[in-house]
């Protein structure tokens, strides 16, 4: 009988005394495993951390690239470089929409630049200062959903990094006036061209969506 049972796929049978589990504090340990699995999920996927390191890269090897076609330091390549900065870093606030991704580019950015061109290092408080305020106005204003706030953040970072560009520069050359006017006038410059390239990057932005590159 015993064997005709296990055969014909009936449960067995209890044991006299052992203790009877319901289905769902059997089911416990499953379920508390994948929620500490879920826990533990990283918040920064590989291919986005990836994609910020792309993006940071780009970044650089573009404003290399402007700098030597238009002859080194001169109003147009500097207007250049800022537009090209602006469009990026707002093509990659609307393509991953994820709080933190301003600062973690800004991060990045001032790792390529020491990698690359062994500098960046006095400018990271300025950065790290203006990635953080940047992050706090995108939240306030809606939060990265939210396109305009992506784009109000984008200009405060712009302003407040070349601020404090600015000021840095002040405590080198502070003794010398007429080297505070000229980083003065290049930093207005360059925020002249970090202002046209939010129309820039939108527009850009525009045809990515008619590609299906970037998703609303």
């Amino acid at each position: 009988m015993k064997t005709n049972a296990s055969r014909s796929g009936a449960p067995p049978l209890p044991v006299p005394g052992a203790p009877v589990l319901s289905p769902s504090v059997q089911s416990a340990p499953v379920q508390s495993g994948a929620a500490s699995r879920r826990g533990r999920a990283r918040y920064w996927a590989v291919r986005e951390l990836v994609t910020v390191g792309v993006f940071a890269a780009l970044t650089k090897v573009s404003s290399l690239l402007v700098a030597l076609v238009g002859g080194g330091m001169n109003p147009l390549t500097l207007v250049l470089k800022n537009l090209v900065f602006t469009v990026l870093a707002l093509v990659l606030l609307f393509k991953l929409r994820k709080p933190g991704t301003l600062l973690l580019f800004t991060l990045v950015n001032v790792l390529v630049s020491m990698l690359l061109m062994g500098g960046g290092f006095f400018l990271l408080p300025s950065m790290l200062v203006a990635g953080l305020a940047a992050e706090g106005i995108i939240l306030l204003l809606g939060g990265y959903r939210n396109e305009m706030a992506l784009v109000a953040g984008i200009a405060c970072y712009d302003i407040l990094f070349k601020a404090g560009s600015f000021g840095v520069s002040w405590l080198f050359v502070r003794e010398q006036p007429e080297l505070l006017w000229f980083t003065g006038v290049v930093v207005a410059i360059g925020y002249v061209g970090a202002l046209a390239g939010l129309p820039v990057g939108l527009r850009f932005l525009r045809e990515l969506r008619h590609a299906g590159i970037v998703h609303e």
